[in-house]
């Protein structure tokens, strides 16, 4: 019998929490306080299926923290080392926010709504009370909140299809990290070309609580014929693709260097950012890196440290079975003092080939 979780106020369901119940969803994560669908037919079906048609997936945990008044730009700016002053309005920039350390404290997408109104579409941590201590500590003049508003994400590679059906053929233009208001039944939401998958796709910010339901149904009615079906974030296809889950892969004791997100940091911008000094710092002092590790098969031990010997570890921060490379996936953070002289490690009796993320086709399919 599985555990279950004690529903509360402290565990939020979503707009979208009834559906996932009727179509069988198996299990949930917590993320941002919110349920976060997990598993619906089984974690490898679930894949080919979003590899191959299209899926639509609840992710209202990916909370907005706006950031709104005659200060949001300034606030944004010192909450990420990423230049975000030529932004556009209605623009996305994938923006690790970063403590005055130089730690990660979140890979948000930060979306310049209007000239004083921001959204930090934020991963799990909360970002929010951050916000509102450097405004108040910096005295600025800026609301910062978590308005009502819930991305649905279509992904797949008939999302193109599937979207433009419910809101125009205009949505093909959208550029990767842009987004447009669009209407939906009187009311306008962004919809950006954006999601955790590389199958492509869109996230629409539901801001109406009314047409959640109504949004929902209206894409499964328009996408019968593409084999639409309910989803999540997929464990498989993030890893396959390289891409990072805060708080799993990365989290406060790593710098954006260390985690592969380098070319994120504009280090020679001439702005207002609390954790460029420390940043700049750390440019010319990593000692490690987090790296792909491909595993014929899956190794033996449950334990997440590896052993390398000489008194140096490697700690396994996600993992998981490709059944389409038939290759055991690891990202693993490494010192450089181990993969500066080899190119393979050995854990729980199988030996790994060690290779730069995102994997490339190359390594996958060696």
């Amino acid at each position: 019998m599985r555990p279950t979780i004690i529903p509360s106020r402290r565990v939020r369901r979503t707009h979208w929490t009834e559906q996932n119940t009727a179509a069988g969803v198996k299990t949930y994560t917590v993320y941002n306080h919110m349920l976060l669908p997990a598993e619906f037919e089984s974690i490898e079906a679930d894949y080919w299926h979003l590899c191959e048609h299209v899926q639509v997936w609840d992710v209202a945990c990916e909370r907005q923290v706006q950031l709104k008044g005659r200060d949001a730009a300034r606030l944004a700016q010192l909450m990420t080392p990423r230049d975000l002053s030529t932004a556009k309005p209605l623009q996305g920039k994938y923006a690790p926010t970063c403590n005055a350390q130089g730690g990660i404290l979140n890979d948000p997408i930060a979306i310049k709504v209007e000239e004083d109104l921001w959204w930090f579409s934020i991963a799990d941590s909360d970002i929010k009370l951050w916000a509102a201590g450097l405004a108040q500590g910096y005295g600025l003049d800026v609301d910062v909140s978590e308005p009502d508003i819930s991305p649905l994400a279509v992904q797949g590679p008939k999302a193109d299809e599937l979207v433009a059906r419910v809101f125009g053929s205009e949505v093909c233009d959208i550029r990767f990290f842009w987004g447009k208001m669009l209407p939906f039944q009187g009311s306008d939401m962004y919809v950006a070309r954006s999601g955790w998958s590389k199958q492509g796709g869109f996230e629409i910010y539901v801001n109406d609580a009314k047409l959640a339901v109504p949004l929902w149904e209206a894409l499964f009615a328009a996408g019968k014929d593409l084999n639409v079906r309910i989803g999540c974030p997929n464990q498989i296809e993030r890893m396959e693709g390289g891409l990072l889950s805060y708080g799993s892969d990365m989290d406060d004791q790593d710098t954006p260097f260390e985690c592969g997100l380098g070319s994120y940091l504009d280090l020679n911008a001439d702005v207002e950012s609390l954790s460029l000094p420390a940043l700049r710092a750390h440019a010319t002092q990593q000692t490690r890196q987090l790296q792909g590790v491909l595993f014929a098969s899956s190794p033996t031990s449950d334990s997440t440290w590896i052993e390398l010997g000489d008194g140096l570890q490697g700690e396994i921060r996600s993992q998981v079975w490709s059944p389409r490379y038939q290759k055991h996936l690891a990202f693993v953070m490494l010192p450089f003092a181990y993969t500066h002289r080899h190119s393979t490690l050995e854990h729980g009796g199988v030996q790994g080939q060690i290779t730069p993320l995102p994997f490339s086709q190359e390594a996958l399919q060696a």
